[in-house]
């Protein structure tokens, strides 16, 4: 009994300093990043953006702000879906 709780603490320490390390996503300044910081930040990591964005043309973006709100049910609305379009193309569209 003892050794495992000595494990699970030993287990909360490495996770408590690995997160503690972790760096947070910084996207490009532009018109718009609000918008994605606040929309598309609450259902997934906004690295989706940066990892993505080698793979994704203008077109493209257009398409995923869509699948996200159709497919997905993302709740975002027709004015800021298009500003997010607009970012996503600008700074990340290749």
């Amino acid at each position: 009994m003892m050794r495992a709780l000595i494990c699970i603490f030993a287990a909360m320490l490495v996770a408590s300093h690995a997160s503690a390390e972790e760096k947070p996503i910084e996207l490009k300044t532009g018109a718009g990043l609000d918008k994605v910081q606040a929309n598309c930040g609450t259902c997934h990591s906004l690295d989706y953006i940066q990892m993505n964005s080698p793979f994704l043309d203008a077109g493209k973006w257009d398409a995923v702000v869509k699948k996200m709100i159709r497919v997905m049910g993302a709740p975002i609305d027709e004015v800021d879906a298009k500003e997010i379009a607009e970012y996503l193309k600008s700074n990340y569209g290749g």
